[in-house]
C-alpha cells in the first residue's frame, strides 16, 4: 500500500480514496489517523478479491440501483455493500487478518437506514 496525498484528486466532500495499491488522501493529517487508514485497506482487500476493476464496476453499478432505492447520494453511498463493510470495521485493527474473502457480501442486503 502506498500512501499518497493529493488534495485535487479526491471528489468534493470525500477525505479519500483507494485505487489499489494506492490510498490517495486529501489531507496530510489523515495519513496518522488509522481508523482512517484501516478503512482504505479494507477497500484494498475488497479490490483484490474481485480483481480491482470488476471492484469499480460493481461499486458504480450498485451506487446506482441505492440512487434509485433511497434517492439520496449520501444514503446511495453510505449503503453500498463494500463501505458498509469498510465503515463497520473500520476500528477492528485485527480485521483484516481473520477476514474471510468476500465478506463484503453479508453487507448488501437492503438497509432500512434512511
Amino acid at each position: 500500500m502506498f500512501l499518497i496525498v493529493a488534495k485535487y484528486l479526491i471528489p468534493k466532500g470525500y477525505r479519500g480514496m483507494a485505487v489499489f495499491p494506492f490510498v490517495i488522501v486529501k489531507y496530510g493529517f489523515d495519513k496518522a489517523n488509522a481508523v482512517f487508514v484501516n478503512h482504505e485497506k479494507i477497500h484494498l482487500r475488497q479490490q483484490l478479491e474481485l480483481l480491482v476493476i470488476p471492484f469499480f464496476v460493481w461499486y458504480f453499478l450498485e451506487y446506482l440501483i441505492r440512487l434509485l432505492q433511497y434517492k439520496n447520494a449520501e444514503l446511495a453511498y453510505r449503503n453500498i455493500s463494500f463501505e458498509r463493510e469498510a465503515y463497520a470495521k473500520e476500528a477492528d485493527f485485527t480485521y483484516l487478518k481473520n477476514r474471510s474473502f468476500f465478506q463484503f457480501l453479508h453487507y448488501i442486503k437492503v438497509s432500512n437506514k434512511q
